[in-house]
């Protein structure tokens, strides 16, 4: 998977096929005015026999400018259509009047040329969408769906659907044909053609979809005088429950082209059900259509797309949740399906008194035409993949809640409807564990022993596991189960183990070698038998620590004596080729893998006493020489590992990694031919524990596993050296692993018991750790009933003393039902109500799709098989993968919301305590934690509720705010509801023992009551309706939702509350933060992070200690003093929530922010001028050198609504490690750096953050 930073609001995408070409090319459209073509490459990065990783690279073809930058609707880029033969022209078109051609080519070089545009402009047309038609090889043509408006207002408006064709001959572009379609119609899909079908579109609207061919008579109208059926249209099935005066829309329409001439289409509606289009020619005639039968498949998310692949997969990007890929079971489902036919909907409208088609073919219509269903668990198809995605989160919250781990966690409140979640971020891999043993006693260190002569597909396994303890070793045999070995092994039981490892040149097996204080065992099986050689040490020395690989073991003895030992290629017996003495004791030591087409390793990495890590060849012209050494000054080394990784371009790289023993690591780059370490290593803290270091294999490349008080992973890719930590317990010690079983694992110890782990979900190295831009998270998933809108935390009593920290949400859903009425309904969201005694039919062959003839075969009869064989008793897995989201009945009448309070305990897994349903329409917004004196400051749960809501126009019964305490921890109790006036309650916060509520355009100040909350005091006349407060000391922040912030302050002397400061820009306030007293961090909902901040002294005139003021002159505008803006940054998608955090132990804060898309960014704060020097140069450098792949200038970009200011771009200084070295080091150059310099700083500067 690959990521591509635009910066820039991609607006439309689609994949062509050139002609002649193998593979797809991309065309987007963005806002930055220019059409790109992006061609993709996959690079095989494989190493050895075992590895199997490939990088993604792009490259830019063309990226030609039509117009102005930005989202503007004249602007072409918001669709785009490609011809569906060979992709020879495409056109790009605007929300109203322009469209441009682009007719694509080869030179005579083979390389893709674009023309320069053709222009099919049409003025007043708004386009709703847009499709390149199938005719065969004539000449490309375009379908567009639009609806032409005349000049002057209140005129009746008719949607057309027009076709353009563009003369390749002539090189010019003419409107071919016209005809009206259904006034709802919003969503095209081209239908083979040529020899393949019979071209055409299918047209998806309100409650019917329609087909039309340029061959077609225009519909009938009422003035036409004669009642006759000239279009080819079917109404959808419904839901039993869809109220009948409400329509269903269809939203994404795919066709699927299967074989030669046959083929369908799937439909997807506002509510999720997919529907399958079929399409049936005339016998005399194949390319006119005859008959079309819309059936029921599924209920799936709601998607922007529908993605169909030739080896029957389905991908649904949803518009908020998870993205599903599904696997077909049956596709030819018409004679058991739900199902509509175009002869029941014209001979409906044929038995009926209307002659017109246009008046007949509405909603009430189509409600007695359609059969209706009941939404189900899937049954045609199953879920075999989801791709997470948090889109959208509406409120985030950092902190270490759960009581037990290092890191705090992200509690995110994610999706909408159905598919709500509270989420649990955690920073680190996810683990899967394999295997849990228990030990005879604590070990001190764990080593794998590879079998290279036992291949299967080209990999070796593991044949050993050894496991050392301080006065014996464990050894254990790896195969269908793990086995302990005796003396049969080999192996010396009774002593420690300092290292082993398997011996061999190539093909040729050497046996194992295993370090033992009191000397080195070479251990070989000659004619069945075991046969040991043992080398002593000499004297009463011992060995304290050793390494080996494949060719070569050193070890060093007490007082820093160094012996070397090397394979013998010919006789395959172990020599001692060398000796040094290093003058001080050695602390760890590595002789690294031997590389790839070489007898051994050329270099070894020794830690000592005297805090020096020294790098010694090993080549034999300068055996054992020190070629380099760095000093680490107060602290001592503790581990050590070399380790080559992929340095881009096939080149490899050098790589050493020591662990430290105040929990830090050093990274460093080493020369591979001199053995110079980098003059720029970088080192991050990992924990409290000495870090120990080893090698592992991840998604096919070398890795390092460090062990501190938390397990990292570092690895190399992207240009950068990436860490993040596993999400685990921690370990002590820890290998490779590698079987039939677990491809690629890790064999670790902690405490007395033996682990097998995996990196990844499911067993599956899945982690992405250092192959893309985004840091490695791992989330878990609490269920919720409907769209979270906001939560906060409670401090609970729990007996006299105790103390329990709880997380109140509140949740709710326009135009949705509450849970006691939809169960009134017979509504089941699971799906489960009506499948419960039916199970899923096994299909034959006959039910299974069919494919094109240059589709995977094999794979294909390899599925079909598996269904065969699918037994009937499904297990969990099964199971799950045939749940989908259901929504709910949709309300006939406006104003029907679902909502309800829940309080969930973060200590157990998010477990719920306690769920309160609201009933008649009463929809909670926010929440807060408040502390009133007169309760002698016991947390409650204040809620504020709005009943009877509708968005347009905007209007509500009745608001109140709702008052909860929470009993012993577990449970909610109701105190009091109180009702206000003058609009919505949308915010509400703790002030000074009372509570603060922003009642529509009004500030309040409530007391508590024995009945209900006292009115204190307010402030009127706020700009249109407060959306966010904050609270600190006498000063509440205001955010109005179209007139930015105000600073409001609380005079308690004539209990009042005034405003002392507001902001001169009209922002449309989503999110707040408080940064300090005089110093606020605001989002917008056009994608903008602004800082704002009170200037010196503008709060003194605020309270009036005369009490002479005059009344009118708090009512000048020109009198209130003005916010200072310090900082504005696009982010480029809405904020929805921010909040201070710090995320590493000791760390500074920073200010996270939570997009609508579900990214998840932050705001690091610059402590010195020196960075801030540094980021501005190389921010100023990449605005040049950076690629553009959709042609957006960054700075424009970033100051998309008012310039940007006093904030660096991090993900365009990020793609400096993504650039050539070429660049690198002409950026460095002018930074007066080395390249290594400047990625240590890139790297300072994220761990700093994580």
């Amino acid at each position: 998977m690959k990521r591509i930073e635009t910066r820039s609001t991609l607006r439309s995408l689609t994949p062509i096929r050139i002609s002649g070409s193998k593979k797809d090319v991309i065309l987007v459209g963005a806002d930055g005015g220019c059409l790109s073509l992006l061609a993709f490459d996959t690079t095989d990065n494989t190493k050895d026999n075992n590895a199997d990783a490939s990088t993604v690279t792009y490259k830019i073809i063309h990226c030609p400018s039509f117009g102005k930058s930005g989202c503007r609707r004249d602007t072409p880029g918001q669709y785009l259509a490609s011809d569906p033969r060979g992709g020879r022209a495409v056109m790009i078109a605007s929300t109203e009047k322009r469209k441009l051609v682009y007719v694509i080519n080869r030179d005579s070089g083979g390389n893709i040329t674009m023309a320069s545009p053709l222009e099919a402009h049409r003025p007043r047309t708004i386009v709703f969408d847009l499709v390149g038609v199938d005719n065969g090889y004539d000449n490309p043509i375009f379908a567009s769906l639009e609806v032409q408006y005349p000049e002057y207002e209140d005129a009746v408006l008719a949607e057309r659907k027009k076709k353009k064709e563009a003369d390749l001959g002539l090189n010019h572009v003419s409107r071919r044909w016209a005809t009206s379609t259904l006034r709802s119609a919003c969503c095209l899909a081209a239908i083979p053609g040529g020899a393949d079908g019979p071209s055409g579109v299918l047209v998806g609207g309100e409650d019917y979809i329609e087909y039309l061919h340029e061959g077609m008579s225009p519909p009938s109208s009422s003035s036409s005088g004669t009642k006759g059926n000239k279009r080819l249209i079917c109404a959808i099935p419904r839901r039993e429950l869809h109220p009948k005066s409400k329509g269903v829309l269809i939203t994404t329409i795919s066709v699927l082209r299967q074989k030669k001439g046959k083929f369908f289409a799937l439909a997807q509606s506002e509510l999720g059900d997919v529907y399958k289009v079929t399409l049936q020619m005339s016998k005399e005639d194949k390319t006119v259509v005859t008959h079309m039968t819309i059936c029921l498949l599924d209920t799936l998310p709601i998607g922007n797309g529908l993605n169909i692949s030739k080896l029957a997969l389905l991908f649904v990007p949803a518009e908020f949740g998870d993205h599903g890929l599904y696997q077909f079971d049956a596709i030819d489902i018409e004679d058991s399906a739900v199902k509509c036919t175009s002869e029941e909907t014209i001979s409906a409208f044929l038995e009926s008194d209307v002659s017109s088609e246009d008046v007949f073919y509405n909603t009430s219509n189509a409600a007695m035409i359609a059969p209706t269903f009941r939404p189900t668990v899937l049954r045609n198809i199953h879920r075999v993949f989801t791709l997470d995605s948090l889109a959208p989160v509406t409120s985030v919250l950092v902190g270490e809640l759960a009581g037990n781990e290092v890191s705090p966690q992200f509690y995110t409140l994610c999706g909408r409807g159905p598919r709500s979640s509270l989420r649990i971020l955690r920073h680190g891999l996810s683990v899967t564990e394999l295997a849990v043993s228990e030990l005879p006693g604590v070990p001190g260190g764990v080593f794998n022993v590879r079998d290279d002569r036992a291949t299967k597909n080209g990999k070796s396994y593991d044949r050993y596991i050894v496991v050392s303890f301080a006065d014996a070793t464990l050894v254990l045999s790896v195969g269908e189960t793990v086995e302990e070995m005796g003396k049969e092994s080999g192996f010396l039981t009774s002593d420690p183990t300092l290292a082993c490892s398997a011996l061999g040149n190539g093909d040729k097996d050497g046996g194992i070698v295993q370090v033992c204080p009191g000397g080195v065992r070479h251990i070989r099986r000659v004619n069945g038998q075991v046969n040991v050689s043992q080398w002593s040490v000499p004297g009463i020395k011992k060995i304290e620590c050793a390494s080996a690989n494949e060719t070569q073991i050193l070890i060093a003895l007490a007082g820093g004596e160094l012996i070397y030992f090397q394979l013998d290629p010919i006789s395959g017996n172990l020599t001692e080729v060398g000796q040094r003495d290093v003058g001080t004791d050695v602390c760890c030591l590595d002789v690294g893998p031997v590389p790839k087409g070489k007898v051994g390793s050329s270099f070894a990495v020794v830690g000592s006493r005297d805090s020096n890590v020294r790098l010694l060849s090993l080549d034999p012209k300068s055996l054992l020489e020190q070629k380099s050494s760095t000093t680490l000054g107060a602290t001592k080394p503790y581990s050590a590992a070399l380790s080559i990784v992929d340095g881009g371009d096939g080149a490899s790289d050098l790589t050493m990694t020591v662990g430290l023993d105040d929990g830090s690591a050093l990274h460093a780059n080493v020369d591979p031919i001199t053995g110079a370490i980098s003059t720029s290593p970088s080192r991050r803290f990992l924990g409290a524990r000495p870090v120990a270091v080893s090698r592992i294999t991840l998604d096919g490349s070398s890795s390092t596993l460090l062990l501190s008080s938390r397990p990292w992973i570092g690895r190399n890719g992207n240009g950068r050296h990436a860490m993040a930590p596993m999400s685990y317990a921690p370990l002590d010690h820890g290998c490779s692993f590698s079987n039939e079983a677990v491809r690629e694992g890790i064999v670790a110890t902690s405490g007395r018991t033996l682990r097998i782990l995996s990196v990844g979900e499911n067993g599956g190295n899945n982690a992405l750790l250092g192959n893309d831009d985004d840091e490695a998270f791992n989330a878990t998933n609490v269920s919720l009933r409907y769209t979270p809108r906001q939560m906060c935390l409670l401090s609970a009593k729990i007996g006299e003393t105790g103390k329990k920290i709880v997380l109140a949400l509140v949740e709710s859903d326009c135009n949705d039902y509450g849970e006691e009425e939809k169960r009134s309904m017979g509504f089941d969201g699971t799906g489960k109500l009506k499948s419960a005694s039916k199970k899923v039919e096994s299909k034959s062959n006959d039910d299974a799709m069919d494919m094109d003839e240059d589709s995977d075969d094999d794979a294909n009869n390899e599925e079909k098989k598996d269904e065969e064989e699918e037994d009937d008793d499904e297990d969990e897995d099964d199971i799950n993968s045939k749940l989908t989201p259901i929504r709910g009945p949709v309300p006939s009448n406006k104003g029907h919301w679902g909502s309800c309070v829940r309080l969930v305990d973060p200590h157990n897994a998010c477990g719920v305590l306690d769920c309160v349903e609201l009933n008649r329409n009463e929809a909670a917004l926010c929440c807060a934690s408040v502390r009133f004196h007169s309760r002698g400051g016991e947390s409650l749960l204040a809620v504020g509720t709005v009943t009877g809501m509708t968005m347009h126009p905007l209007g509500h019964k009745e608001s109140h705010v709702v008052l909860y305490r929470v009993v012993n921890g577990e449970r909610l109790q109701f105190l009091h509801k109180t009702k206000v006036d003058d609009g919505p309650v949308l915010s509400l916060v703790h002030f000074q023992g009372r509570l603060l509520v922003g009642v529509g355009r009004t500030l309040r100040l409530y007391e508590m009551g024995k009945r209900q909350l006292l009115k204190k005091c307010e402030l009127r006349g706020l700009p249109t309706m407060v959306k966010t407060l904050h609270a600190a000391g006498d000063r509440a922040y205001v955010g109005d939702m179209m007139q930015s912030l105000h600073f409001i302050r609380y005079d308690s002397t004539a209990n009042r509350l005034v405003l002392v400061a507001k902001d001169r820009s009209p922002r449309p306030i989503t999110c707040q933060e408080l940064l300090d007293m005089n110093t606020v961090a605001v989002g917008d909902k056009f994608g903008n992070v602004s800082i704002l901040r009170l200037p010196r002294g503008a709060d003194v005139g605020a309270i009036d200690v005369t009490g002479t003021r005059a009344l009118w002159d708090s009512s000048r505008e020109d009198a209130t003093p003005k916010l200072e803006t310090l900082c504005t940054y696009h982010v480029g998608e809405v904020v929805t929530s921010m909040t201070r955090a710090s995320l590493v132990a000791g760390g500074a804060e920073s200010l996270v922010y939570v997009t609508v898309t579900g990214r998840v960014g932050a705001f690091v704060p610059f402590t010195s001028r020196e960075d801030v020097d540094f980021y501005t140069s190389l921010e100023g450098y990449l605005r040049v050198e950076a690629p553009r792949p959709t042609g957006r200038d960054p700075q424009a970009y970033r100051s998309y609504y008012a310039p940007a200011k006093h904030i660096i771009d991090g993900d365009l200084c990020d793609a400096y490690s993504q650039l050539p070295y070429e660049t690198k080091q002409k950026i460095a150059e002018q930074l007066d750096r080395s390249v290594g310099e400047v990625m240590k700083k890139l790297e300072d500067t994220r761990n700093a953050l994580l």
